[in-house]
């Protein structure tokens, strides 16, 4: 199977060095965010890691359209890989060859790190204060796309919440309530467990889902800096918030909080088991609001939907309004085809862009439009929507976009063997500050 990815990114690459336009008009400066020169219409390329049905890509497609009518011979080229794993095979492959296209996803990972250091993405924080665009743009939507020095080379198309939704009929037959703390879920578990109920609905199958869950312990213990001392291994597991998050680990495991067989079941059967109201629970961000607060949520389970934000913890370092609020994957400009004509299109296209997002029902990465609640929507959907305007300044980042690729997919493997029971806390503080300690010297110098 690897080989099989490997020779379709090496393809790919082929591919894309027609569409990449590598010299045209090439600024190759990072820091050059107005490129001078005539606008010389050409297909341009997008590597994206998004649904290829999804309301970004359709809109951005529309936007394409809209200026190739007064620019003929223009094109948006999208090249969709919605796999993420793939997908990150394929960006490196490209960034190692220097074929990589005009316009390109990326998270703030270790790895588009040492691409931006390398000149070949353009700054996105002067090209949006260029377009007098910049403070159009919530704080925590630019602020999750930035690396640990503070520095934006990625566009957030999206702002997302990430909430736990609850059945208060499951919760209510178990006489449990809803957490105050973090603390509070392993018992609360076993009572559902008791009442012949699944406690939490998770997609074991994708890994990132279950990452979230031994991110939360050390935010609310020691905020957000310490998965960005952890994974140069300034910190480790064995300090106190790395103990609490692996006792925490281990107690959900003992509790079974999970549903059973959770590491082989993928997202639309966590998703299915909570709003089929089989499950109690169920993390996930607003980009599920048209399933879980639209009248195409199951009207059995409808009215008894609700949700809560990540719980605090005693003395928590984070207050209650800061948890994970993400802008999805960002999108880099690369500075080695950046030219008049991109630069131009990308004026035309983010100023566009977001009223036409909100008009989805969707929250905007920027504050100057107003989302559009669609009319088959719960009371639930705009109360999801509202919790944005009242969030602190501190986010908690999931932490497969911060670890090194090796430490996390590591990482990932131990989450579930040590939720499963199969190894002990001890083995598991054992074996991933022994992986930090191998790996993060040659991602964090």
């Amino acid at each position: 199977m690897k080989k099989l990815i490997r020779a379709a990114a090496v393809a790919a690459a082929a591919a894309l060095a027609l569409s990449a336009c590598g010299g045209v008009g090439a600024s190759s400066d990072p820091a050059n965010v107005s490129p001078t020169g005539e606008i010389k219409p050409r297909e341009i390329s997008w590597l994206l890691s998004r649904p290829a049905d999804g309301a970004v890509i359709n809109i951005m497609k529309k936007l394409a359209d809209d200026y190739a009518k007064d620019h003929p011979g223009f094109a948006l080229n999208l090249i969709t890989t919605p796999d993420r794993p793939s997908y990150i095979q394929k960006l490196e492959t490209l960034a190692a060859a220097n074929k990589l296209p005009e316009l390109f996803d990326t998270d703030a990972t270790p790895f588009a790190q040492q691409l931006a250091k390398q000149g070949k993405m353009v700054d996105a924080e002067k090209l949006l204060k260029s377009l007098d665009i910049y403070d159009d743009y919530r704080p925590g939507a630019l602020d999750y796309q930035r690396f640990d020095d503070g520095s934006l080379y990625m566009i957030p198309f999206q702002f997302e919440l990430e909430y736990f939704w609850y059945n208060k009929a499951l919760l209510q037959k178990a006489g449990v309530t809803v957490p105050k703390s973090l603390d509070d879920i392993p018992a609360m578990c076993t009572a559902l467990r008791s009442a012949g109920i699944t406690p939490i609905a998770i997609d074991g199958q994708d890994q990132w889902p279950l990452e979230r869950y031994v991110a939360y312990q050390p935010f609310r213990a020691a905020g957000p800096e310490f998965v960005q001392k952890l994974k140069k291994g300034e910190a480790t597991f064995t300090d106190p918030a790395g103990q609490k998050t692996v006792e925490w680990m281990a107690a959900l495991g003992k509790a079974k909080c999970f549903q059973d067989g959770f590491s082989a079941q993928g997202y639309s059967d966590a998703q299915n088991q909570f709003t089929s109201g089989q499950a109690a629970m169920y993390n996930i961000g607003t980009w599920e609001l048209p399933s879980l607060a639209t009248d195409k949520l199951n009207s059995a389970v409808r009215d008894d939907v609700d949700f809560f934000t990540l719980p605090t913890t005693a003395g928590s370092a984070t207050a209650a309004n800061e948890f994970v609020s993400p802008s999805g994957i960002g999108m880099a400009v690369n500075a080695k085809t950046y030219d008049p004509l991109v630069s131009d299109f990308l004026k035309f296209a983010l100023a566009k862009y977001p009223a036409e997002y909100a008009a989805t029902g969707a929250l905007s990465p920027t504050t100057n439009v107003q989302t559009t609640v669609p009319a088959n929507a719960t009371p639930l959907y705009k109360k999801a929507l509202d919790t944005a305007d009242t969030l602190g300044s501190k986010q908690a980042m999931p932490w497969d976009t911060q670890l090194d690729p090796t430490t996390n997919g590591r990482l990932q493997q131990e989450l579930v063997l040590l939720v499963q029971g199969n190894i002990t806390p001890e083995q598991f503080t054992s074996t991933m500050d022994s992986t930090i300690k191998q790996n993060a010297p040659k991602f964090f110098k």
